[in-house]
């Protein structure tokens, strides 16, 4: 029965304190069958220093080996959420390239996980992992339970970002131009590179041309990265 589920989430919707939040969190994602849940979450960008939260209930020992040996500067997990909100499994070969931490991470009855993160245009960047010492986690287990992760993640970044001090303006230090913008509002609408080229008089060698203007000023790989990015920055 879902009862429960909806009872427990309501009551944590209501939490306005991060450390009360995270132990209804915690309970909650037992009862789920997980032993383990961490939220961690970064800031550089509000004043002038990093601002960390790191909240779990990891063995002690884990914590402190992860500091000690630095496993934050190869954690392909972090890595990953700090770069995509998709979730990641922690599958082996996710490992593939850091066996000590594996190793040292299954040694502290950290065999089964996942993480996800959550995002904004602030700069503020959160993760949050579910895990457990037995049985492997598969596709549908993830996506079975993926919605009440992703209730506890937002709810838990909407409480420390509140706690936060308000971002001074800042210029935006990417300069597009008026066809760049044009493009990738199109672009964000679904339209085609040829499609745009009607609305606008280009040829599509020119729509492309812009579109690739805009990829390279704002850092990006491709034209949705190009959109998301724009968006998120308020350029579009």
């Amino acid at each position: 029965m879902k009862v429960w589920k909806e009872s427990q989430l309501m009551q944590l919707s209501y939490t306005q304190k991060i450390e009360t939040a995270y132990e209804m969190s915690l309970n909650f994602v037992k009862n789920l069958g997980f032993n383990f849940c961490a939220f961690s979450i970064t800031s550089q960008a509000r004043g002038t220093y990093r601002q960390k939260i790191n909240l779990n209930n990891y063995p002690a020992e884990w914590n402190t080996k992860y500091e000690q040996e630095q496993f934050s500067e190869i954690d392909p997990i972090l890595a990953h959420c700090n770069h995509s909100e998709w979730p990641i499994l922690w599958q082996e070969e996710v490992f593939s390239k850091t066996p000590t931490l594996r190793q040292a991470q299954k040694r502290q009855g950290l065999h089964y996980g996942w993480s996800q993160s959550v995002h904004d245009q602030n700069g503020l960047c959160s993760m949050l992992s579910l895990a457990r010492s037995h049985c492997p986690i598969t596709t549908n287990d993830l996506y079975k339970n993926l919605g009440y992760a992703m209730f506890i993640g937002h709810h838990l970044h909407g409480l420390v970002a509140k706690g936060l001090p308000e971002a001074s303006p800042k210029p935006n230090s990417v300069h597009l131009s008026s066809r760049e913008v044009e493009v990738l509002k199109y672009s964000a609408d679904g339209k085609t590179a040829g499609e745009i080229a009607i609305i606008l008089s280009l040829s599509e060698s020119t729509v492309q041309f812009h579109i690739r203007g805009a990829i390279r000023k704002l850092g990006v790989n491709n034209k949705i990265a190009a959109v998301i990015r724009a968006a998120r920055m308020s350029v579009i």
